[in-house]
């Protein structure tokens, strides 16, 4: 008997899972591996927020059911911290909707409001769970093809209008996974005069918005005007604060459009544990020269790991946003048989860019998010690759 929907039969395998399964292998055969491939912060999470945890974990009011809107104390502080960030006013109680983790948040909010059979514009490259979340929902994907020589922003005119016609949603991620492409104001002006031109929701997936380097800050899409009619914002505490386990994240923006994800979540869950909710409004509410810290690290991770590249001959872009580096393979390789060698051969894993959609074939990512002295013994063994032809 058959106990497997057909939504899951043809979901397209994980291809994360797999280079794990190679991993563990070659693990039980005694290879020492140096896991470069995975984008889940090594740095502890602040003290600070360990401790509000703590206190508010022995409160007994806090172990009942949290409201289906979440904590209002969480959802005050995503409020504070747009208006300090960027500018931009929310109404707590209309336009902003506690997560549990971003991932879950979008996935949600695809099935919340598409169809079966309706088109989904999302990035490629791109990450992997926007395509498996338009799987799931029943729906199609429109590839929003974005390409190096246009630092990966969306060129709207190269769509087609019968595409385009079709769609009812569209994805967009800055900075970006994988790319670490970095946008400007400009580019959600042209994102928004697009969404109004053709009425065409936008989901805004700004879960690296605070690492970033040198002087770079990321905006908001609601910054831009008009981008409430249109748009919502995904946030995550995950990267910025590595609370990647504790799976708090928030949605912002457009009221009905997080009116329907709401609804959707109040039928599958009940929102997250408010101990975690209070202690991330904590983190929320500090000054975030914690943020500041882990970017210094990660820039210096990043400068470490581009040298090395450069000493093989891989001249990857210096990004400005994210821990991850986004490069060409050498020439003679598929991204996948790069992947391969160096895993096979060095014992380090990074993620093939075919893993994030048709359009990263030809490119590797490099995640910064390990321990100094694995990224130092990395680029060690990166630097006595050998390259030749594939």
């Amino acid at each position: 008997m058959e106990y497997v929907s057909e939504k899951l039969k043809t979901l397209p395998p994980y291809l994360f899972s797999q280079i794990q399964k190679k991993k563990k292998q070659l693990e039980n055969e005694g290879m020492d591996i140096i896991d470069l491939g995975i984008g889940a912060p090594d740095l502890p999470t602040p003290k600070f927020i360990i401790d509000c945890l703590v206190r508010e974990v022995q409160k007994p009011e806090n172990h009942r059911y949290s409201p289906y809107a979440g904590s209002e104390d969480f959802r005050q502080a995503v409020a504070h911290f747009y208006q300090k960030q960027y500018g931009v006013m929310l109404d707590p109680d209309r336009e902003v909707l506690p997560l549990i983790g971003s991932k879950e948040g979008i996935a949600h909010f695809i099935s919340a409001v598409i169809n079966p059979g309706e088109k989904v514009l999302v990035p490629n490259p791109g990450y992997p769970v926007y395509r498996s979340a338009v799987h799931l929902a029943g729906g199609k994907i429109e590839n929003l093809n974005l390409l190096a020589e246009e630092n990966y922003e969306p060129e709207f005119a190269r769509l087609s209008e019968e595409g385009v016609r079709e769609v009812k949603l569209m994805l967009l991620n800055y900075p970006s996974n994988p790319t670490a492409a970095t946008a400007n104001e400009k580019t959600f002006m042209k994102a928004i005069t697009f969404a109004e031109q053709n009425q065409i929701p936008i989901a805004h997936d700004a879960a690296y918005g605070l690492t970033t380097f040198e002087g770079y800050q990321a905006p908001s899409i609601l910054q831009i005007s008009e981008a409430k009619e249109y748009a919502v914002e995904f946030g995550s505490l995950s990267k910025s604060f590595n609370m990647t386990g504790w799976r708090i994240g928030y949605v912002v923006g457009n009221q009905d459009l997080i009116k329907a994800l709401s609804t959707y979540k109040s039928n599958v869950d009940t929102s997250q544990f408010l101990p975690i909710q209070i202690a991330a409004a904590t983190a929320l509410n500090s000054d975030l020269s914690v943020v500041s810290n882990h970017n210094a690290i990660y820039q210096k991770r990043r400068n470490k790991l581009l040298e090395a590249l450069r000493l093989i001959g891989i001249h990857a872009s210096k990004p400005l946003g994210t821990f991850f580096i986004w490069s060409p393979v050498p020439r003679g390789y598929s991204s996948m048989a790069f992947a391969d060698r160096l895993l096979t051969e060095l014992g380090v894993i990074v993620t093939p860019g075919i893993a994030f959609g048709p359009a990263g074939e030809g490119y590797f990512r490099v995640s910064l998010s390990v321990p100094n002295e694995r990224l130092d013994e990395a680029v060690a063994r990166i630097k006595q690759l050998q390259m030749g032809g594939g």
